[in-house]
C-alpha cells in the first residue's frame, strides 16, 4: 500500500482552510506511472478555485494543483524526472498519472525552477507561437509582465527578436527592464497613452490576462494585422458569484471583434483546447513543453522561483500568492526539501 500526503480544499473559504490528508494511491495500470512530486505550482486557477470562480473546477473537496514536476518511482521511465498538466492532483507527494500525459525534463535542471515554466511557459510558448503571427522586429504588449506567464512570454519573445513593451507595478518595473522589456507602470501611467508613445503606429498583438473594461483598451492598440490575445479575467477575481459569466461575456466580445471586417483578430486562448483528441494533444504538449525546456536548459529562459513553501504549508503559499506585487511563481516543494 502506498500512501500519498495531499492538501486538500475542503470548500469556498480562504487560504487557511486547507487541511492535509492521507490517501491511499490506487493500484497503478499498465499505462501508468507513479511520481514522486518535486515541486508543483501555485497559479491564479488555485486562487479562483477556493473561491469556487474557476470555470470547469471539480466539486469540492479536492485537491488543488495545476502542474508539476517529479521522478517515476513506478511504472514505464522509472527514474526519470518529468512534468505533467494536471489542473487539479498536484499538491501532493505523490500522484498517479498516465504515461503519455507525462513530458521528460532535461537533466541537470532544479525541479522547482523547471516547475515555474511547465504551464506557465507552455502558454507563453503557446500563445505566442500558435496564437500570432508575430516576428522579429515586431512590436507586441504583455500586460502583467513580471508574472509567471508574463515574465517567461517576455523572455520567449525577446529571444525571438520581437520587442516588449510590458506593464507591471512600480516595484516590478526594473526587473521587467532587466528581462529586456520596456516597462510601462500600470498604476500610474496612462497605460494606452504611453503605449501608443511608444509605438504609435500600433503593436502586432496584446497578451490580456486581466479582462474586464481594459479589454477595449487592448483591441485599440492592434496595428491592422494584430491578434488581441485574451486568456483570463483577473480584474472580476473578487466579483460575488460564478466567473462564467464574465468569461462568457469576454469571449462573446472577442467573436464579435473578430467579425469585423477591419483586419485585426482577437481569440481568447484556453491550454486544454484540443484535450478531446487525445493524441493529438499529447503529442503537442511534449513538442511545445520540450521547446520551452530547451530555452530554459540553453540559459534562454530564466526561472523565476518567488518563493519555495513545504507542502505543508501550501496554504501560506496560496495566501503569499494572492498578496501580488510578486516576480515570478510560489512554488510548493515536499517537506522535506528546504
Amino acid at each position: 500500500m502506498v500512501v500519498a500526503h495531499e492538501m486538500e480544499l475542503p470548500g469556498i473559504g480562504g487560504p487557511e482552510t486547507l487541511r492535509m490528508r492521507n490517501r491511499e494511491l490506487p493500484a497503478r495500470g499498465d499505462d501508468e506511472v507513479r511520481v514522486r512530486v518535486e515541486a508543483s505550482g501555485v497559479s491564479f486557477a488555485e486562487q479562483q478555485m477556493r473561491l469556487g470562480k474557476y470555470y470547469d473546477q471539480p466539486p469540492f473537496p479536492f485537491v488543488p494543483g495545476y502542474d508539476l514536476v517529479g521522478t517515476i518511482e513506478e511504472g514505464p521511465g522509472t527514474g526519470t524526472r518529468v512534468a505533467a498538466l494536471t489542473k487539479t492532483g498536484g499538491w501532493a507527494d505523490r500522484v498517479v498519472l498516465k504515461a503519455d500525459d507525462v513530458v521528460p525534463v532535461p537533466d541537470g535542471l532544479d525541479p522547482a525552477e523547471a516547475e515555474t515554466v511547465v504551464v506557465n511557459g507552455l502558454t507563453a510558448w503557446r500563445m505566442l507561437n500558435r496564437e500570432t503571427t508575430a516576428t522579429k522586429g515586431d512590436t507586441v504588449v504583455v500586460l502583467g509582465a513580471a508574472g509567471g506567464v508574463g515574465s517567461t512570454l517576455v523572455q520567449i519573445a525577446r529571444s525571438q527578436g520581437i520587442r516588449v513593451i510590458g506593464t507591471a507595478g512600480a516595484g516590478q518595473l526594473d526587473r521587467v527592464r532587466a528581462l529586456g522589456a520596456e516597462p510601462v507602470d500600470y498604476r500610474s501611467d496612462d497605460v494606452p497613452g504611453r503605449i501608443r508613445e511608444l509605438a504609435p503606429d500600433g503593436v502586432a498583438a496584446v497578451f490580456d490576462h486581466v479582462g474586464g473594461p481594459g479589454i477595449v483598451d487592448s483591441w485599440r492598440l492592434l496595428a491592422r494585422g494584430g491578434t488581441l490575445v485574451s486568456y483570463g479575467t483577473a480584474s472580476t477575481k473578487d466579483d460575488p458569484g460564478s466567473s462564467r459569466l464574465p468569461v462568457l461575456r469576454l469571449i462573446g466580445r472577442l467573436m464579435l471583434w473578430n467579425a469585423l471586417p477591419n483586419g485585426r483578430s482577437a481569440t481568447f486562448f484556453n491550454l486544454w483546447a484540443g484535450k478531446r483528441r487525445a493524441r493529438r494533444f499529447q503529442a503537442a504538449l511534449r513538442e511545445d513543453l520540450g521547446k520551452v525546456f530547451s530555452l530554459m536548459a540553453a540559459g534562454t529562459i530564466t526561472p523565476l522561483v518567488a518563493e519555495r513553501f513545504p507542502l505543508s504549508r501550501a496554504s501560506e503559499a496560496l495566501a503569499y500568492a494572492e498578496r501580488g506585487g510578486l516576480v515570478g511563481k510560489v512554488v510548493i516543494v515536499p517537506d522535506d526539501r528546504p
